[in-house]
């Protein structure tokens, strides 16, 4: 499922239209942005978290010649899946 499809179920499913729901969608993607760029952490209970995790320095190797590279740290986010979804998959 692309975001166009996420859209189009969210419409139908809420009774809205495509615009309120791509709004909605939007809204929803860009305040789990915001917290996680703030280094919090968003937990929808059943479906799952989203947090900051710190990626450490590290030495990485070129694979077209070989040579040592230096990896910088970095912050990358993770999502933990909840009960309620491992659940739903079994």
């Amino acid at each position: 499922m692309n975001k166009t499809e996420l859209i189009d179920h969210i419409a139908d499913t809420a009774d809205i239209s495509k615009a309120a729901a791509a709004r909605a969608l939007e809204a929803a993607i860009s305040a789990v942005q915001n917290t996680l760029k703030k280094g919090g952490s968003v937990s929808l209970v059943g479906f799952g978290t989203f947090a900051v995790g710190k990626r450490a320095a590290r030495v990485g190797r070129n694979p077209r010649t070989g040579a040592s590279i230096k990896i910088k740290a970095a912050k990358v986010p993770k999502f933990r899946p909840g009960k309620a979804l491992k659940d739903a998959l079994n």
